[in-house]
């Protein structure tokens, strides 16, 4: 049987150190399991601080970034970044996702484009969440307007703590154990599934399986949110041990 190889693009902020670790760590451990196999490759976006004004400038360099990848001839895209995306406008990560396509398009390499942001809202609606709550690693600002973006997409969110780490390498660096003290100061009461990174720079899949017992809902987080829908656009079973209900083979 011919082995299948997947090209995997990675849209990174340049201060980013976890999507190239976590999304790996997860189609790795697919791959124990099941025959395709991946390969990454990754183009950066500057951005150090997570505010606004660098937000919206390293959002500005994504369209480099999906050039530079289809070059490679990559067969999907993610971008990285939730909160860039969340910050420019309700419904933003359609546009960003049609554009950066067509981008790829225009290169003579289409392929399709995955955002995290767009990713967590699509992978909460699919498993019927109604009503969340989320662990953010932002400032309280940036944390409302993720809060905000993801109520706009009709999803109600109960409660949220914002741990207000400006710095990304910093957010990079937080010990993903501590959320398990975390999430137990946020109000959980009636809540369909539990965010537990809504930041693909804030490290969780160690302790994703470890929430979904504690809490007794379905826990994601965006990193897990963007490899299921990655693994949705190449056709290919969202399956992934150890990364919680969402990639269990059952969505």
């Amino acid at each position: 049987m011919t082995t299948r190889s997947f090209r995997i693009g990675q849209i990174v902020p340049s201060s980013n150190t976890t999507m190239e670790t976590e999304i790996p760590a997860m189609l790795r451990a697919r791959e124990a399991e099941l025959s395709e196999r991946f390969t990454f490759h990754s183009s950066r976006m500057r951005m150090k601080k997570v505010v606004k004004e660098e937000l919206e400038a390293m959002d500005r360099d994504s369209d480099r970034c999906a050039l530079e990848l289809s070059d490679a001839r990559v067969d999907v895209l993610g971008y990285a970044c939730l909160v860039a995306i969340m910050s420019m406008g309700h419904g933003y990560h359609r546009v960003s996702e049609k554009r950066l396509h067509g981008r790829t398009v225009e290169n003579g390499a289409p392929a399709p484009v995955v955002t995290s942001a767009g990713a967590l809202v699509d992978g909460l609606k699919i498993l019927g969440a109604k009503t969340i709550s989320v662990i953010c690693p932002y400032m309280k600002p940036l944390t409302q307007l993720v809060v905000d973006y993801i109520e706009s997409e009709g999803i109600q969110v109960r409660d949220f703590v914002a741990l207000e780490i400006p710095d990304n390498l910093e957010v990079g660096l937080h010990d993903p154990a501590r959320l398990l003290d975390i999430y137990q100061r946020v109000d959980r009461t009636g809540i369909d599934a539990f965010v537990a990174s809504a930041c693909v720079q804030m490290p969780s899949l160690p302790v994703i399986d470890a929430l979904e017992q504690h809490i007794g809902v379905p826990v994601v987080s965006a990193a897990v949110c963007t490899t299921h829908q990655m693994l949705d656009r190449l056709g290919l079973e969202r399956r992934a041990p150890g990364a919680g209900m969402l990639l269990s083979g059952r969505f």
